[in-house]
């Protein structure tokens, strides 16, 4: 149960967090889009060379998050190291007091480690931001009465917690990395974007990373993100921190990216809820865990028929206005905007709309309608807030709202695209045998699609078949659906001292 502490804060479990919640990947220290993470490995750049792109696009993915859930749950760091998130605080004014509103709301929930209280000062060792740490303080202290700050951790009795912690987020994250040479390695590498001659490499460099991590394990020590990448990913001799990633490092980009997926996939299991991973990231149906399917999406489809039904083509209502205009860039947005946005009647009617989607995938036809008529009255609020604040980018591109549905099983990935009039849908198969499992994503976006536009994506449920025929059968359906074309290739998926020195940072 949820109980008030002495501070300004409200102490729960994960089971007290909103039904929804999700961990935002875009929020972590590390995240930068798969292409920027090539481009950094190639020209030997660091995260502060990238800074002006990368929080241009965090900034973005962060108000996208507050903008298409209800909560977002968040490692108690990253409000303070993650300059897309600090600059309102370090800013004051409306823009901290925004924030102190999305604490108070818990529309913003901080996940504690070792800490009892969201102020409590970084152990001794960690590198952190001095200047936004203290501003982080003084957003704490400054809410005013009546206001408290909602914070999750598994226990809030210290042992407990401390065994909890190494469980579900220590011996998980390494149990997960361990077992990637238990994958289709030349279906993961394809998912990565590594050229076909390269996959036995690939395959090599896994294996290294795997022993590794056992050997470690097998020592009795904790295997973390951070170890890892010291090891297969940054320069040596440059702190994890800089995100300084080494060319000389055989697949350093891949094995990054996978690193960041199984850290913030983990995180989000471990608390129960989804990960939002944000576009231009390699996607959790990546990780193949169909033969493991997490209870953390709405249901399992195991039916080729059911499955065949979230790519055909979708009745919705025709939008009015075809001159209507979306935000070429949310960050045109200020923190305020997305307070008020929050507020309106039109993002209450669209997160209610997908709370009864989600809540029965197999009723996608009656409800995705309602969902994307939601979708486009938000577009039509952001357009307003953008321009009261006289941002002529909201004007930059055609608002033509699509409906993507991307269903993904093995190697297999088939997308149906709604909108416009028209109706569309393509498959690639790859080289490798699409079986087993995998996912249904829902996708609402602007066909004419800038980076940082709104845009809605999210896991909608998982797909199962248990044999190579109930594939075939749909993959048979699939062929026939009128206007249908094939691809060859697959695209990339893409507390007290002693407790600190005992539970590192995750």
């Amino acid at each position: 149960m949820a109980q008030q502490s002495t501070e300004a804060a409200v102490r729960v479990r994960p089971a007290d967090l909103a039904p929804g919640a999700v961990i935002a990947q875009s929020l972590d220290n590390q995240w930068v889009t798969a292409k920027l993470t090539r481009d950094m490995v190639a020209r030997g750049k660091s995260l502060q060379d990238v800074g002006s792109a990368r929080d241009k696009e965090v900034r973005a993915e962060y108000f996208r998050s507050l903008i298409n859930t209800r909560q977002v749950v968040a490692n108690r760091v990253f409000f303070y190291n993650n300059a897309a998130v600090s600059r309102d605080l370090l800013e004051g004014g409306a823009a901290r007091r925004a924030h102190q509103k999305l604490l108070a709301q818990e529309a913003l929930v901080p996940y504690l480690l070792n800490e009892r209280d969201p102020a409590e000062p970084p152990r001794p060792g960690l590198g952190y931001d001095a200047r936004a740490f203290t501003a982080w303080q003084e957003t704490l202290e400054g809410m005013p009465a009546g206001e408290r700050v909602k914070c999750v951790r598994f226990s809030w009795e210290d042992q407990e917690n401390r065994d909890a912690t190494r469980s579900a987020l220590f011996n998980a994250f390494a149990a997960r990395v361990q077992a990637l040479t238990a994958k289709d390695i030349p279906l993961l590498a394809r998912q990565l974007g590594v050229p076909e001659p390269r996959y036995g490499a690939f395959a090599e460099r896994i294996g290294e990373v795997v022993r590794w991590s056992n050997e470690h394990s097998v020592r009795g020590d904790l295997v973390t993100r951070n170890l890892l990448y010291e090891q297969f990913v940054t320069v040596p001799g440059t702190p994890v921190s800089e995100g300084r990633y080494d060319g000389t490092k055989p697949f350093a980009a891949e094995i990054k990216q996978l690193l960041d997926l199984i850290y913030s996939v983990n995180l989000a299991d471990a608390l129960g809820m989804c990960p939002l991973t944000p576009a231009g990231s390699l996607r959790r149906v990546a990780l193949q865990e169909w033969r493991d399917v997490r209870t953390t999406v709405a249901g399992t489809v195991t039916d080729p028929e059911q499955l065949l039904l979230f790519l055909q083509r979708q009745a919705f209502s025709t939008v009015q206005d075809r001159l209507a205009l979306t935000p070429s860039a949310v960050d045109a947005l200020a923190l305020e905007d997305i307070c008020s946005l929050r507020q309106s009647d039109a993002w209450n009617a669209y997160i209610r709309a997908f709370d009864a989607l989600a809540s029965d995938p197999a009723a996608f036809q009656e409800r995705v309608g309602p969902v994307f008529d939601r979708y486009v009255r938000l577009n039509s609020e952001i357009v307003r807030l953008a321009d009261a604040r006289g941002d002529r980018r909201a004007g930059a591109n055609r608002w033509l709202p699509v409906i993507e549905v991307v269903v993904t099983v093995g190697g297999a990935v088939f997308t149906a695209i709604t909108g416009d009039e028209s109706w569309s849908v393509a498959g690639s198969l790859g080289g490798i045998s699409a079986k087993y499992g995998g996912s249904v994503q829902l996708v609402l976006r602007n066909r004419v699609e800038g980076r940082r536009e709104q845009k809605f994506a999210r896991e909608l449920a998982a797909v199962r078949f248990d044999s190579t025929r109930e594939w075939e059968r749909f993959h048979g359906m699939v062929r026939r659906l009128p206007g249908y074309r094939e691809e060859g290739g697959a695209p990339a998926a893409t507390g007290s001292a002693t407790v600190q020195d005992d539970i590192p940072e995750y």
